[in-house]
């Protein structure tokens, strides 16, 4: 790119952006050396800006972000490569844990924090529900084990109620976070739907598309602030 007179100070921000929009289209997960070939021929032959602009007319329309990215990501994969752009995603914009006043999701990934089930595992278990539809990743949250251990296997419902009354009073019985402003931020950096704070296990399924859609909305602003 350099060599073509391409501003070097936009090269990292180019690679950045051609790599996220290979890994959510799944460019590469076929025949990747004769799509390398091809993209390398393009890219040498006019400018990125122009190639990458035509990428994204194709294959990252609003129907993509409104629908393509939201059905994608109903997988229970917890290696799925949109769950690792969206934690990406948490890391561009400084994002803290879930229930965390001052850890951010950057230093959770290199300690490895826990993922934590927004409906837990076993309360969906015990309603009947199998693995493949209570390891949702839109049910995943990267948050620190001490607060993990003392969320525990209550209904939505339970514990964010419960957070409430914590914020409200004082006693820190999830995290450090003191008051409803700060929980509700929290929720926003983690793309979960205010609806949590009433729902029980028959809401699930409405949960899963709510945050999907956040997620996916996330995402897409990540993508184009790169």
């Amino acid at each position: 790119m350099v060599e073509k007179g391409e501003n070097s100070a936009l090269i990292g921000s180019f690679v950045c952006k051609w790599y996220v929009y290979s890994v959510l289209t799944g460019r590469y997960s076929g025949s990747p050396e004769s799509l390398f070939d091809f993209d390398i021929k393009q890219i040498s032959a006019r400018p990125f800006k122009e190639y990458m602009k035509e990428k994204e007319v194709a294959e990252l329309s609003d129907s993509f972000w409104d629908a393509g990215l939201i059905q994608a990501m109903n997988t229970s994969v917890s290696s799925s490569q949109y769950f690792k752009v969206f934690l990406a995603a948490q890391v561009k914009f400084n994002n803290k844990g879930f229930l965390s006043k001052d850890i951010l999701i950057s230093d959770l990934i290199k300690h490895r924090g826990d993922i934590h089930h927004l409906f837990p595992r076993n309360y969906l278990k015990k309603h009947g529900m199998d693995r493949g539809k209570y390891n949702q990743i839109a049910n995943y949250v990267l948050m620190q084990q001490e607060i993990n251990i003392k969320v525990g296997d209550k209904s939505p419902q339970e514990y964010f109620t419960r957070l409430l009354e914590q914020v409200s009073n004082g006693d820190k019985i999830f995290s450090a976070i003191s008051n409803v402003a700060e929980l509700k931020s929290n929720l926003a950096m983690h793309c979960i739907p205010d609806s949590i704070f009433n729902m029980k296990v028959e809401h699930y399924n409405e949960f899963l598309q709510e945050r999907r859609f956040l997620m996916s909305k996330k995402i897409k602003d990540y993508y184009f602030s790169l």
